[in-house]
Order: structure tokens, then C-alpha cells, then sequence
């Protein structure tokens, strides 16, 4: 295992764990970009389509399902949760997402490494 990869996913998951326990332990999701967090939904379903169709290793399969999940969570509890809704701000969340999505979509139509479904897939 490349030492670099394994250093990254675990500062990667720390960051979204710290992430979780602040807006479960607050109540509060002050401060965070729903639509950011909607963003990391999408690249993290098109980016591990693969899941289901190629083996890789069982790390790799358990940290694509851990950061699907958590991305998942976090939205939930912007978006859904009965108290921490309540404490999103949309008025200061200004990040207009749907001009990143189309030209994104649009490259990875474009100039894909393969042409096939899941390769043109990614964001």
C-alpha cells in the first residue's frame, strides 16, 4: 500500500468525522456549504460506480462506502434533520453549484480515458 494514499484517506476521514461529531454534538451546521456538501455526493457516486462492477482490495471497497456514507450523512443532516436544518443559512451559502456541474459533465463526456459508461462518469 502506497504509504502517500493511506496518509491522505486518513486525513481525508478524520476531516469528515470531525465534521460529523461538530454538527451532531453542536446541533448546528453554521458555517457549512450545503451545496459543497451536495457536490461531494455527486463526485463520490460518480467516481465509485466501479464499486460494483471491479474489485480492487477490501480497503478500497470499505473507504468508497465509508466516504459515499459520510458525504450521505452529512447532507442528511443539513437537509433533513429537525434541529440542525433549522441553522442552515441559504442566504450566505452563494456557491452557484449547477455552473460546475454541466461544464464538468460536459469534459468528462468529452475526453474520457475509455468510452464507456462507467470511465465517462466521473466529474
Amino acid at each position: 500500500m502506497n504509504p502517500f494514499r493511506l496518509a491522505g484517506d486518513m486525513t481525508h476521514l478524520l476531516s469528515i468525522v470531525v465534521l460529523l461529531l461538530k454538527i451532531r454534538t453542536m446541533k448546528s451546521c453554521a458555517g457549512i456549504s450545503l451545496k459543497t456538501q451536495e457536490l461531494y455526493v455527486i463526485i463520490f457516486v460518480t467516481r465509485y460506480l466501479d464499486l460494483f462492477t471491479r474489485y480492487v482490495s477490501f480497503y478500497n471497497s470499505v473507504m468508497k462506502l465509508v466516504f459515499l456514507g459520510t458525504s450521505i450523512a452529512i447532507v442528511w443532516y443539513m437537509r433533513y434533520h429537525k434541529v440542525v436544518k433549522q441553522t442552515y443559512n441559504k442566504d450566505e451559502d452563494t456557491c452557484r453549484h449547477y455552473f460546475l456541474i454541466l461544464p464538468c459533465l460536459v469534459l468528462a463526456l468529452l475526453i474520457p480515458h475509455e468510452y464507456n459508461t462507467i470511465e465517462s462518469m466521473p466529474l
